[in-house]
């Protein structure tokens, strides 16, 4: 996507990727995709002017999708594609050359529009999972000795018979849920072009100075102090009073007991 933007024959321009790895579908089923959020323009080579996507069109996906076949060709051929088990065999060029033959003839589709709901829903949709693995808390119903039930999408059917619920044996669950979880040293969000890291503050300074939009304002470095309470010993930070009692006495307040419900939380 880089390369075609910067390409004078379509936008002529640096622009920001910013793309969030999902794993998983509706029933934790292995599901692997990205969703990618790009500004409809970006920055001239020149760094003077804003260039502007055309309406409605940002890039042609079918010089996407061909791009992408060949990129993948690219990094095998570079030795940075790496194969276990039953696919070892595809380390070999000529392996790998022949199982993608096949996929050449498919219609490889990059989905490129403007999100309907605007990028406020995306960016409402993808943070939910950015620190949390393939299932939300609010999804589990129930976990007993059939094994853990859990609400799920049927994207293939419309209306509300769409909603199912399904209940897996609790090693089943448990494989799926593990199938998600990303091996270490593996980031889910990367930023690219304009949004990579080490200029990321610069790029987007320019592109609202191009843009002639206002600065955002600054947030608060943090919560007002209360000298009224006391510090904590361990981390410093103030503690909150719930109750006094003097030495030897029961205090009436007790902690709160386990909750029912079922977590898991990852973040």
């Amino acid at each position: 996507m880089l390369t075609i933007a910067a390409d004078p024959k379509h936008l002529g321009a640096r622009i920001g990727i910013t793309s969030v790895l999902h794993s998983w579908g509706s029933a934790l089923s292995h599901h692997p995709h990205v969703h990618m959020i790009v500004p409809g323009g970006g920055i001239s080579p020149d760094g003077q002017r804003w260039v502007a996507c055309r309406p409605g069109f940002f890039l042609p996906v079918r010089v996407l999708s061909r791009l992408f076949l060949e990129k993948l060709v690219a990094v095998h051929q570079a030795g940075r594609l790496n194969f276990f088990g039953d696919h070892a065999h595809l380390a070999d060029a000529q392996s790998f050359a022949a199982y993608l033959a096949p996929l050449r003839k498919a219609e490889w589709v990059v989905y490129a529009k403007r999100p309907f709901g605007g990028p406020e829903a995306v960016l409402a949709y993808l943070s939910r999972y950015t620190h949390r693995v393939a299932i939300a808390n609010s999804r589990l119903i129930a976990i007993d000795e059939r094994g853990v039930t859990f609400k799920w999408k049927d994207d293939r059917i419309d209306g509300r018979d769409r909603y199912k619920s399904m209940t897996l044996a609790t090693d089943e669950f448990i494989r799926r849920f593990l199938i998600h979880v990303l091996p270490k040293g593996l980031h889910r969000i990367r930023h690219y072009g304009l949004f990579a890291k080490g200029s990321c503050a610069d790029n987007i300074a320019r592109a609202r100075e191009l843009l002639a939009v206002a600065k955002p304002e600054a947030e608060p470095t943090g919560a007002t102090v209360d000298p009224s309470k006391p510090t904590c010993p361990c981390c410093g930070g103030r503690m909150i009073i719930i109750e006094v009692f003097t030495p030897g006495a029961t205090p009436r307040h007790q902690p709160t007991g386990p909750t029912s419900g079922i977590r898991i939380d990852t973040s």
